[in-house]
């Protein structure tokens, strides 16, 4: 098979973005072929490479080893620019006048200080489109607040939703906000790559990621708004398929996660669990007749578990009907039948690391994924080459300011 056409190849994308939302928003549009040039500073570098600098961290290039870098910032271009020097602004001005795009998720006022605002942007480049990333918005009451992922699910009331009713808000500490805020970016980015297309017209884009986590939890604020009170946390439960939840399998720490989602598995599951009288009583027909015996139902349904292994938990219950999948581990995923067949991963061969799989797009077009094309840049990989490409710099001007440590 042919490899597709990338989608975006021919767009240029300034990244000024460190840490998971934004990094991951650019790679989206890196991964459909866009040239995305990520600016790091020699000296304040994407954290997300780590946060020790110096003595033995250096000599270990512990900065050039994390997975999640490396996982967030493939298919890019790296340069490292010390932005707060005038210098290091007015070459990252040039960069952007060359760019259709510009992305950054600083905390608020951030920019500003270092002179690369929607506003000097689009002085040296009309067109532009620039994306900023607060956690509450650039503007209102929220506006200086800084926010991580974590810090968004809190502000997002996600937490009050999550947890047995008995218990106190919860947090997942996934860092949704990021993951979700990456997502969103992306498809503001595009929204806005095609406006200017048709209209030659940028924009400013203004995404609070707390707006991206509203959807997981929008039972929330609708009940609250139609009742005047929030709903009941239900921890594994579901308000609407009965039983839902997850039950412990032989060895320790290993579980399925199964829910009867449509009523006519009910009696084959209750023949499963040896409870033929479940199977016959009209009362049980029903999610809401269910509920009623939830608790003896989940009983017997974890006895059940507990005496198989997770596949074989799974393929009793879903030749019954149910709704089921074993909880795997995020290292597992590596072995994942489904995930393998499906081309899901790729190994890619990286300075300082060797090889290591990574995921590729979560999406096919034409039945294709796109390939990775090159690993996440190490630290100022591309300065030279893109210096000299985009801004026509000489070898003795890249020399000089490397010398004086704008450049590294």
């Amino acid at each position: 098979m042919n490899p597709r056409p990338l989608a975006l190849r021919g767009v240029r994308i300034l990244d000024l973005t460190m840490g998971w939302a934004g990094p991951l928003g650019a790679r989206y549009l890196a991964d459909e072929g866009a040239e995305v040039i990520k600016i790091e500073g020699p000296g304040h570098f994407d954290w997300w490479r780590g946060w020790d600098l110096g003595g033995k961290a250096d000599a270990a290039m512990t900065h050039e080893k994390s997975p999640n870098f490396n996982y967030n910032n493939r298919n890019k271009r790296g340069v490292a620019i010390d932005l707060t020097r005038p210098e290091g602004r007015a070459l990252a001005l040039r960069l952007a006048e060359t760019c259709d795009a510009a992305i950054e998720n600083q905390a608020t006022g951030v920019m500003a200080k270092l002179g690369l605002t929607y506003e000097d942007l689009k002085a040296v480049n009309p067109s532009i489109i620039m994306l900023s990333m607060p956690g509450f918005g650039a503007e209102g009451p929220w506006s200086a607040y800084r926010a991580y992922g974590s810090t968004v699910e809190q502000s997002s009331g996600l937490p009050h939703l999550t947890g047995r009713p008995e218990d106190p808000p919860a947090m997942c500490h996934i860092a949704y906000g990021d993951a979700a805020g990456g997502m969103h970016a992306a498809a503001m980015l595009l929204t806005a790559l095609f406006h200017r297309r048709r209209t030659g017209e940028g924009q400013r884009l203004d995404l609070a990621q707390v707006e991206g986590l509203m959807q997981f939890g929008i039972h929330g604020p609708i009940t609250q708004s139609m009742t005047g009170a929030p709903p009941e946390r239900l921890g594994r439960r579901h308000p609407l398929h009965v039983p839902h939840g997850v039950f412990p399998c032989t060895a320790e720490d290993t579980w399925v996660a199964a829910a009867v989602t449509v009523d006519e598995a009910w009696p084959a599951l209750a023949r499963l669990l040896g409870r033929e009288d479940w199977a016959g009583d009209p009362a049980l027909t029903t999610p809401e007749g269910r509920r009623a015996i939830e608790d003896e139902i989940e009983a017997a349904l974890a006895t059940f578990t507990a005496q198989r292994t997770p596949p074989e938990a799974a393929q009793a219950l879903r030749a019954a009907g149910v709704a089921v999948a074993p909880v795997i581990r995020s290292a597992d995923l590596l072995e994942d039948e489904l995930l393998n067949a499906r081309g899901f991963w790729a190994q890619v061969e990286r300075a300082h690391v060797g090889v290591k799989p990574h995921p590729l797009t979560p999406w096919t077009l034409d039945g294709q994924r796109t390939p990775i094309r090159s690993p996440a840049p190490t630290l100022g990989e591309h300065t030279e080459a893109v210096l000299r490409d985009l801004l026509d710099l000489g070898d003795g001007e890249i020399a000089d300011l490397r010398r004086e440590g704008v450049l590294a």
